[in-house]
């Protein structure tokens, strides 16, 4: 028995569908902990591209569990376009799970979160407007419709009849006049449990069957680690917990079952959203690396802001997840560039910082310390059958500055989109 936590290290888009999809061949079940139809993960198989939103990446292996957490909150309406959408390109959800547990996404969230979005103003996170934070801070206010509560009926439509005046006079002070009925919702979510019933089950009781039986067990964050709540740069996060801990309170298992947690670091930096990025490249450079790493949002289209690798970050990654080892994604990205940096640390008042702070507009001012190295013009993806080895000397040399800054091995190297251009290191 194994069990597995990838994470994202960054603002997330590090490529954890990818890693995630490799790593599902060996695994039972792949287990979503967190987050909502806000993430995305890109999958690409053979000529195939996937773009998964709330389903797992382990959906696209037939024989795997593809496990929906408590932890995410779930839009029923889009999760069922999701699973119409991959059955027409012949992928079998019998094996998808989706936790009884589970928030719902209601209509009021999404109308909540555009409105309260907009009235932030400089504070505001950039968020996907989908309703995901309202969500949230329902669940936190003891406020919210799960998943369960759809089968049954009267104590839904008695919650609903509750909840609904109250969010239809708050949607009023801010000035939105279009009222939400208690009627039409609840008809609405009683023919969207018709359709999930056979998915529900108790996430909790499924895991740790599945680890008494010794099957293998591999847990898909969404988002990255500078994006939770608690740890990321706040208040430009997004409402979840995104860290490895996360898997443990997203799923109903105790952390005696985690063995190995993946932190998945692009060989660059990149984010949506607003809020400080002391590393952004803002001219031609950053161009270049949007527009060949194809840094657009999967759920969005936002073009993704895009800057050097800033080892302050990844190293307070690597210590507030436990990280164990590396997958350094999209260093094809980089190749035929002259010359590569990444951030060693900040300067600020005549100070060197080395730890990322909790003010985060103090970050504004920080000033990004590089250490440049050599670029590289070979064409990863022709080599990548030969190995490490074949790798460019001056690839292994910004590979082995970051495994000795960090204290972490980097144990797997992507080299494009592909699950073939992928090459693990004993």
């Amino acid at each position: 028995m194994s069990s597995t936590v990838i994470v994202g290290t960054q603002w997330g888009d590090e490529g954890k569908g990818k890693i995630t999809d490799y790593y599902a061949k060996n695994a039972d079940h792949i287990v979503r902990f967190q987050g909502g139809n806000n993430a995305g993960h890109t999958i690409i198989i053979g000529e195939e591209k996937y773009q998964l939103h709330l389903i797992p990446s382990g959906i696209l292996r037939n024989d795997k569990k593809a496990v929906i957490g408590n932890g995410v909150v779930v839009d029923p309406k889009v999760l069922i376009e999701e699973i119409r959408g991959i059955e027409e390109r012949d992928i079998d959800t019998d094996n998808l799970v989706l936790s009884d547990r589970a928030h719902l996404i209601m209509p009021y969230h999404r109308e909540l979160d555009g409105i309260e979005e907009k009235s932030k103003g400089s504070y505001s996170a950039g968020t996907t407007r989908k309703g995901i934070g309202p969500c949230y801070a329902d669940k936190v206010a003891r406020f919210g419709i799960r998943v369960c509560d759809l089968y049954n009926p009267d104590i839904f439509k008695d919650k609903l009849s509750k909840i609904v005046p109250i969010k239809n006079n708050i949607l009023r002070a801010y000035g939105n006049n279009s009222d939400f009925e208690v009627d039409s919702i609840f008809e609405e979510y009683l023919n969207y449990a018709k359709i999930l019933k056979k998915y529900v089950d108790d996430v909790s009781v499924l895991l740790n069957n599945a680890f008494k039986e010794g099957k293998n067990v591999l847990f898909e964050g969404a988002q990255g680690t500078h994006l939770d709540i608690d740890h990321g740069v706040y208040p430009y996060t997004t409402s979840s917990n995104t860290i490895s801990s996360a898997a443990c309170n997203g799923t109903g298992v105790g952390p005696r079952f985690i063995d190995e947690i993946i932190g998945i670091v692009k060989a660059y930096t990149s984010r949506v959203g607003t809020g400080p990025f002391p590393t952004e490249l803002k001219g031609e450079t950053g161009d270049l690396i949007r527009e060949k790493g194809g840094e657009y949002g999967t759920t969005t289209g936002r073009p993704r802001r895009c800057g050097w690798l800033d080892m302050v970050m990844l190293r307070y990654s690597v210590r507030i997840n436990s990280i164990t080892s590396l997958a350094l994604t999209k260093l094809d990205v980089l190749s035929g560039m002259e010359s590569i940096k990444l951030c060693t640390h900040y300067e600020y008042d005549g100070k060197r910082v080395m730890h990322f702070p909790a003010d985060i507009e103090r970050l504004r001012d920080y000033k990004p310390i590089y250490k440049s190295f050599k670029g590289w013009e070979e064409t990863l993806s022709d080599i990548v059958d030969k190995g490490y080895e074949a790798l460019p000397e001056e690839i292994k040399t910004y590979i082995k500055y970051i495994e000795e800054d960090t204290g972490i091995p980097v144990k797997i190297i992507s080299v494009g989109p592909k699950r073939s251009e992928t090459i693990i290191r004993d």
